[in-house]
């Protein structure tokens, strides 16, 4: 059992941790106030993977959701504060070599006029009314997991994880 690799990245009113493994199976995902748990099979293998995460900050379980995919299992986090960014996902200033900054998605919010948040205030409203099914769409966000046949940025999608 090895932890998944995952990304992360922080928004206003959520933070956004995608764990990267492929043709995932029995996923869990336990958000607790101070705490996340990940656990799923993945791969043809059926590897286990497990990652327990201390946050930076709270969160609020009952409205934070999970969507997985084919390639990964993206996680909302609801902040328990609205507006106050998150200089790391961990409580710990310890580097996890599991855990990396999706810069593809990452945004300095904070200097943000509210002209330019128009788009990530319909995805947040989205994901508030998503649940964990698996048949539940996400949204469009720019830029967010450009999976066209003519991206040229395959080498930035998650890394395999080698057992």
């Amino acid at each position: 059992m090895q932890p998944a690799s995952a990304k992360w990245y922080d928004r206003r009113d959520y933070v956004f941790i995608e764990f990267c493994v492929e043709d995932s199976k029995d996923v869990n995902v336990n958000f607790e106030k101070s705490k996340l748990t990940f656990s799923c099979l993945g791969g043809s293998d059926n590897f286990k993977h497990l990652n327990e995460i201390d946050l930076f900050n709270n969160i609020d379980p009952n409205e934070s959701k999970h969507k997985r995919t084919d390639r990964s299992i993206l996680c909302c986090l609801r902040k328990g504060e609205s507006g106050q960014a998150w200089p790391r996902l961990t409580k710990e200033r310890a580097k996890l070599n599991w855990l990396s900054v999706d810069f593809n998605n990452w945004k300095d919010w904070e200097d943000d006029s509210d002209e330019d948040m128009s788009n990530f205030d319909r995805f947040s409203e989205m994901m508030n009314n998503m649940g964990g099914d698996d048949d539940v769409d996400l949204p469009e966000v720019d830029g967010a997991d450009d999976d066209s046949p003519d991206s040229d940025d395959e080498s930035k999608s998650c890394p395999s994880v080698i057992p």
